[in-house]
């Protein structure tokens, strides 16, 4: 039996989480900058 689909799917769970974990921190990021633009009353775009 080949080792090639385990270590295919292995890879591709991986790239799947890295970048939702990538999104998410963005998301995450861009919400947090726009409370603190709005507490210094700051606008940005």
């Amino acid at each position: 039996m080949s080792h090639w689909p385990f270590v295919i799917a292995a890879y591709a769970l991986v790239l799947i989480g890295t970048g939702g974990v990538t999104l998410w921190s963005y998301v995450a990021m861009r919400r947090a900058e726009a409370r603190a633009a709005a507490l210094t009353g700051r606008r940005e775009a």
